[in-house]
């Protein structure tokens, strides 16, 4: 897959079969689009071009919505890569590239830039300056530019039932294995492994400390997760905090792991952290002893549902 940072950095050598859209979480939804773009693209021989913005539309043009995404841009793209296709275009979404026309869209980038020669659209895409576009201006256009227009109709989209929107409101809430059930793949913090308050190590459980540089990154609600990460190619098991640490006086928002059957120093290297299953909710316990007692509880849940679920 070849990577291009906007519709001008764009080179490709044949006609194009293209997608457009955010993509943010890259679900069930989404992979089904992409499956027809990259089959089309092997029947008509034409290379296939997922055509997506960055920042976000809603970042963008709603920047009180205060949107967090599914996925940062890195790990989209990392996702995508697996995906088949020939081409992801990544466009930065400005003030300035929201107020081109349907017209200014579809001749200037689809056509020149990304020789368009059909275009795999859901029923309810919207485009052009303040969304005033649709499907059908779109099939007007392929007639006049010369490319086919295929919808993906309601009716395909209702049978998956999922959407990024249904995504982030089950992180919100907690339900890790309902988003990775939309997804179809776990859902991933990715960040540094930096110094925290050494806390964990008294209490026997010493914990790689993530920072988040995105602030845009959803993170799900806090509370303690059974997770896994591949470290220098081998994967290891362990169980996640997120929050305040109440008990000990916490104020900031953390996210701590201790990785079971690990014992070297992470400090400095970069994770990525998927999250399984939600064990239970942060809480301010009695005493640090209630507090060890409980994560003594967390480790014997998670060592359980690992056996149970990852067993050799």
């Amino acid at each position: 897959m070849k990577i291009h940072k906007g519709a001008n950095a764009f080179k490709g050598e044949k006609q194009t079969v293209v997608t457009i859209g955010t993509f943010d979480g890259v679900h069930a939804g989404h992979q089904k689009i992409i499956k027809r773009l990259v089959d089309a693209a092997k029947i008509e021989n034409l290379e296939s071009v997922i055509f997506t913005f960055f920042p976000h539309p809603r970042m963008v043009l709603q920047k009180e919505s205060g949107l967090k995404l599914i996925n940062t841009i890195e790990e989209r793209t990392e996702i995508l890569e697996k995906t088949g296709i020939d081409h992801l275009v990544v466009h930065p979404f400005t003030q300035q590239f929201s107020r081109l026309t349907a017209q200014e869209f579809v001749r200037d980038i689809l056509v020149n830039r990304l020789k368009a020669k059909k275009v795999i659209i859901g029923y309810d895409h919207r485009f052009g300056r303040n969304r005033t576009a649709d499907i059908n201006t779109l099939k007007q256009f392929g007639e006049e530019y010369g490319f086919d227009v295929e919808e993906i109709t309601k009716q395909e989209v209702d049978q998956v039932a999922v959407s990024s929107t249904k995504i982030r409101n089950a992180l919100l809430e907690g339900r890790v294995e309902k988003a990775n059930s939309y997804m179809q793949s776990p859902f991933c913090l990715t960040g540094k492994v930096v110094k925290g308050r050494g806390l964990g190590k008294e209490f026997n459980y010493p914990t790689a400390n993530l920072n988040i540089e995105e602030d845009y990154k959803l993170i799900p609600k806090n509370g303690v997760y059974v997770v896994c990460s591949k470290i220098k190619g081998e994967r290891f098991f362990g169980m996640m905090n997120i929050g305040t640490n109440p008990t000990v006086g916490g104020k900031d928002q953390t996210i701590e792991t201790y990785f079971f059957n690990l014992d070297r120093d992470l400090y400095g290297i970069e994770l990525k952290i998927e999250m399984l299953v939600r064990i239970r909710d942060e809480k301010k316990f009695d005493s640090v002893n209630a507090l060890k007692i409980a994560m003594k509880q967390d480790e014997a849940f998670s060592r359980q549902y690992i056996r149970d679920n990852y067993a050799q």
